[in-house]
């Protein structure tokens, strides 16, 4: 006969193993304590693939703010729902005939929110116009931007830094994300800095107010102060502060125009490579319904555009991607709520509970956005299962070699062996994916923490605790 103590610690015994360990692993503690970090600032769910049961549960279904890890969401949408092949195109449009090469008119572009029109791919665009006859350009560039309703917002709304590259907003003609690449090097008279910015376009005025001091090339941004015009001019940046004397070239990524503006420039420089001249200036405005278009390119396929959005984390390509989740459902102009609602509408019919998620903008970027570590889970396995599983994974940053967590576990047996989502704002940090343990087992991750100062260094030493952790299973 078997006793009822026995059959009682047989129960326990199958409770425990089905439920997972919901105490945080020693070393995750450890730093948690050393940075006077509560357990109950941050969520955990580690889960086998293939098992329904997780191995470790943390405070699993509140929901928090993930930052940039709610890239993991947008982007799995949009290659489920748009497909590995979806593709953008950009039209162009003429109000006049072209005449040996020559247009005496205007010439529109009008954009249908390619999140990746990086300079190669608008350089080649701009050859296949030039294929189609057309050489001179005696009239404006007239970008179209109607095909998206986008919300009346600055760049700076968020913290204040409208130069910076992940403020960078959409629109529906996007050239280069806006981006310079300003290098600043000393002046040999030992007391100026020498300024440039690449591209070279011309409409940009930078006011150069930064001096040299001597000492070693060191501190934030190596003493440099960017600003836009304060008297509200558009396109000029004024630069101050003191350089170090002993610093070589030093390189800063931001914007400093408006898209209109800066596609104009843009236009100019590589539509000279192809032998072409323009004339005129920039205007925003729609292309006249009677107009049919001249030349129409299209983008790299949206499996080529998540690889650099996700490795690298890039916000406005995020954004951009509701919006063409709006356009599977609804007509022009899109607008971000409709995307969203796309979205939540997939998650909810793939089974997933939706009930405590915020996408707001689709990028991570924003105070308002909340999921749990248990929805991530769900998430990570239900792509898992999809046949779109390589291109998906694929995708994220792959430790110790690429995009943002190329610098973690370098030379270390854990090298290599995890596909990553980062996401760090000012009281978040977070990252979710995918690991194989040296037992060549898959476990999804999910880690999301908000608390004061847990996106400095402790957010990074608990994360890279709790992947050490998994990975030794």
């Amino acid at each position: 006969m078997i006793r009822p103590v026995f059959l009682l610690s047989i129960l326990l015994w199958l409770v425990s193993s089905t439920a997972g360990a919901t105490q945080v692993p020693a070393d995750v503690s450890g730093h948690l304590t050393a940075n006077k970090i509560p357990d109950s600032a941050i969520s955990i769910v580690v889960r086998e693939i293939g098992q329904k049961s997780p191995l470790l549960s943390v405070n699993s279904n509140i929901a928090r703010n993930p930052a940039s890890a709610l890239k993991l969401v947008t982007t799995f949408t949009a290659l489920a729902v748009l497909g590995p092949n979806y593709r953008w195109k950009t039209e162009f449009f003429i109000d006049n005939r072209i005449d040996k090469g020559v247009l005496n008119g205007n010439l529109y572009i009008k954009g249908y929110g390619n999140p990746y029109l990086v300079t190669e791919e608008f350089w080649r665009d701009l050859g296949e116009l030039k294929d189609s006859g057309l050489t001179v350009v005696n009239g404006d560039l007239i970008i179209d931007n109607s095909h998206l309703a986008l919300p009346t917002a600055q760049p700076g709304d968020f913290d204040g830094e409208p130069l910076r590259l992940y403020n960078v907003l959409p629109t529906a003609t996007l050239v280069n994300f806006k981006a310079f690449e300003f290098s600043f090097t000393p002046h040999k008279d030992g007391k100026r800095v020498n300024i440039s910015a690449e591209p070279k376009i011309p409409g940009l005025k930078i006011v150069n107010r930064l001096k040299q001091k001597k000492g070693r090339c060191t501190g934030y941004n190596r003493g440099i102060k960017m600003q836009p015009s304060p008297s509200g001019a558009t396109n000029e940046v004024i630069f101050s502060g003191s350089f170090p004397s002993l610093c070589g070239r030093y390189i800063l990524k931001r914007t400093a125009m408006d898209s209109p503006s800066y596609a104009r420039g843009m236009f100019e420089i590589y539509w000279a490579h192809w032998g072409g001249t323009i004339t005129g200036g920039v205007q925003s405005a729609s292309v006249p319904a009677t107009l049919t278009p001249f030349a129409v390119t299209h983008s790299r396929p949206l499996v080529d555009i998540i690889r650099p959005l996700n490795k690298w984390s890039n916000n406005v390509m995020a954004r951009l991607l509701v919006y063409a989740l709006a356009g599977t459902k609804y007509p022009p102009p899109l607008n971000r709520a409709q995307g969203t609602e796309v979205m939540l509408e997939f998650l909810s019919s793939a089974g997933i509970d939706t009930s405590d998620v915020v996408i707001d903008n689709g990028s991570g970027l924003s105070r308002s956005s909340r999921v749990s570590a248990e929805f991530l889970t769900d998430l990570l396995h239900h792509a898992f299962a999809h046949p779109l599983m390589p291109e998906y994974v694929s995708s994220l940053s792959i430790n110790g070699i690429d995009g943002t967590t190329r610098r973690r576990f370098v030379g270390r047996p854990e090298m290599g062996r995890m596909h990553l989502k980062t996401g760090r704002l000012d009281g978040v940090a977070a990252i979710a994916g995918y690991v194989m343990a040296k037992s060549g087992k898959i476990y999804s991750v999910a880690l999301l923490g908000n608390y004061p100062n847990i996106h400095r260094g402790a957010g990074i030493a608990i994360q890279n605790a709790l992947l050490k952790w998994v990975y030794a299973q």
